[in-house]
């Protein structure tokens, strides 16, 4: 069997069905609507709160891989999951790097939430994009999993680099492309206008803060994009599944990270667990691609992956809590020393 064929062959598989991928995109885009309804005053977000939303957001996409398993049969179930959780583990090292940024910019609490929900919008769009990129790279190109897999070991590499360096953590505001091109187009003011983007000072259109930290985020949500997109078609090749994973995982992020707030800064080995799990499955797409052309290279079941990820996410997180025992909650000293 060819590589080509063997593609073709799985690219057919998909099930999403017109009706299916319409009513998806429109329940996505109706929760997106009603947080950016439930933000449109700026507050600051009590627990109670974050946990009722998380709550929900946890819920809901629960009991959709429930439907999709009884509806479609255990194979798409189990994808379904487990590309649901290298999604959820992937959002929350992207939590990480809007808490730097937050930090950074010094965003007022009660902006943080909307600041967060723009960036989540971003990167659905991101995710959309690229996972119709991912989807005709596969129909079109033989060594499509083979480049997806070696994106990811390049990005595991990177990550534990980083990792044992300890520079993974930094983000210097001015050192930001995106940051520095708007400050050439526009003047910048100092202080922060609500949610506005932009205001008039000096009888010319300025912009404000708010605007700055916005594209910040929006600009990471790209680097997030390259490696998630590839590691859940590591998962699964059915671009509805990719598509729903990625929106579940994205849907919930505002109010997850108020909930892991204080957490986040004790998951010191989480970079160390993304490392091995990204290059866990691009190895695993990488023998994909050569079992399409040679029967005999074994392939890794998606259920035993789904063990390795949990397996992975469980360690990682033992041993961070344990080596954060003795921290001090909301010490933000902590934040630069995570590797």
């Amino acid at each position: 069997m060819t590589g080509s064929s063997y593609l073709s062959a799985a690219e057919l598989s998909s099930v999403g069905s017109p009706t299916l991928w319409a009513v998806t995109i429109v329940g996505v885009l109706v929760l997106l609507a009603l947080d950016f309804l439930v933000t449109r005053r700026p507050h600051e977000v009590s627990m109670r709160e974050a946990l009722g939303w998380s709550a929900f957001y946890i819920a809901l996409p629960l009991a959709f891989g429930a439907w999709i398993w009884s509806r479609f049969g255990s194979q798409q179930g189990v994808e379904y999951l487990t590309g649901y959780l290298v999604e959820k583990s992937l959002s929350v090292d992207n939590l990480f790097v809007f808490m730097l940024l937050l930090a950074a910019f010094a965003v007022p609490a009660a902006l943080a939430q909307r600041v967060l929900l723009y960036g989540i919008a971003g990167a659905l769009v991101l995710r959309a994009v690229f996972i119709a990129l991912g989807a005709a790279a596969l129909q079109t190109l033989d060594f499509a999993f083979l480049l997806f897999g070696l994106i990811l070991i390049v990005t595991a590499v990177k990550l534990l680099r980083d990792a044992l360096s300890g520079h993974e953590q930094e983000v210097d505001i001015n050192k930001m492309r995106s940051v520095r091109l708007l400050r050439k187009v526009m003047p910048v003011v100092d202080d922060y206008h609500g949610t506005r983007m932009t205001i008039r000072q000096q009888g010319r259109q300025a912009l404000t803060p708010f605007a700055l930290v916005v594209v910040a985020v929006l600009a990471t949500d790209i680097v997030f994009a390259v490696d998630s997109v590839p590691a859940v078609y590591g998962i699964t090749e059915d671009p509805y599944l990719v598509f729903a994973t990625n929106a579940f995982a994205l849907l919930g992020l505002r109010a997850l990270y108020f909930v892991l707030h204080a957490a986040l800064s004790r998951l010191v080995h989480l970079s160390y667990g993304l490392a091995i799990i990204l290059a866990f499955i691009g190895v695993k797409l990488g023998l994909h691609w050569a079992h399409g052309i040679w029967s005999g290279v074994p392939e890794i079941p998606t259920l035993a992956s789904l063990g390795v990820i949990i397996g992975v996410l469980i360690v990682v997180t033992v041993t961070s809590l344990r080596a954060t025992r003795d921290q001090v909650p909301g010490e933000p000293e902590v934040v630069s020393e995570r590797h």
